[in-house]
């Protein structure tokens, strides 16, 4: 299914994206299994997924009729986040409907700037962009370069801002107060439902949760220390 740009905003307003990510090593690092959790996730109501990996992208695409935003990981530090324009365009000719990318200030691996990434992106591909940003100035920077949509995703890991328990409800708000131009998408550190409900009257245009629905593997662990004190 496609879907504009504008249909694809809309369909996100208030509501829940669902990530499901699995790390490498363990055992759901699968597009087969992350298509199914996808699957799942739609059908409990989420109005888009996000997914990282080329493989993934194209089997959560064929498993869903919602939005996919696709991003590509390459490294754990600095900018990794589809950190390039090759890594973008491939996400996209993957199939995602919004393209999720580093959108700090900090350099680029390729060295084109964000702006030139994104124009790129927009005269190549009919993808959306989220920049995944972590700061109000990355948002606002980000925002001026073309960016469609701007998420807190990277909020606490860029050293502007402190790594909160929970989401940074605080820099939503700032972001919903500034001029941004652009939805604002909460991503980051969303565990629970009344911390999702915190991120929407904060100013956010969508929820991004993750780990919380389909990380197994830390929600056990979260339980275990509960349990074992």
């Amino acid at each position: 299914m496609t879907f504009t740009q504008q249909q694809i905003i809309d369909a996100l307003a208030g509501r829940l994206i669902v990530s499901a990510q699995a790390y490498p090593g363990e055992p759901m690092r699968d597009p087969r299994t992350m298509a199914q959790v996808a699957a799942s996730a739609v059908r409990g109501g989420a109005a888009a997924v996000r997914v990282q990996g080329i493989a993934d992208i194209q089997a959560v695409r064929s498993a869903v009729e919602v939005p996919v935003i696709g991003l590509w990981k390459d490294g754990d530090t600095g900018v990794y986040i589809t950190p390039t324009y090759q890594h973008a365009y491939a996400v996209a000719l993957a199939g995602a409907h919004v393209v999720a990318l580093d959108g700090t200030r900090r350099q680029r691996p390729d060295g084109l700037t964000l702006a030139q990434t994104i124009d790129r992106l927009h005269g190549e591909t009919n993808a959306v962009i989220m920049a995944d940003c972590g700061s109000l100035d990355d948002a606002l920077a980000a925002s001026d370069a073309g960016a469609d949509l701007v998420g807190t995703t990277l909020a606490g890991y860029t050293d502007e801002r402190p790594t909160t328990d929970g989401p940074d409800l605080e820099l939503l708000q700032v972001m919903s107060q500034a001029d941004i131009g652009v939805p604002i998408i909460a991503e980051g550190r969303i565990h629970t439902p009344a911390q999702a409900t915190a991120a929407i009257e904060a100013g956010a245009h969508a929820v991004v949760v993750g780990t919380a629905i389909t990380h197994p593997t830390t929600i056990t662990s979260w339980f275990v220390n509960a349990v074992e004190g």
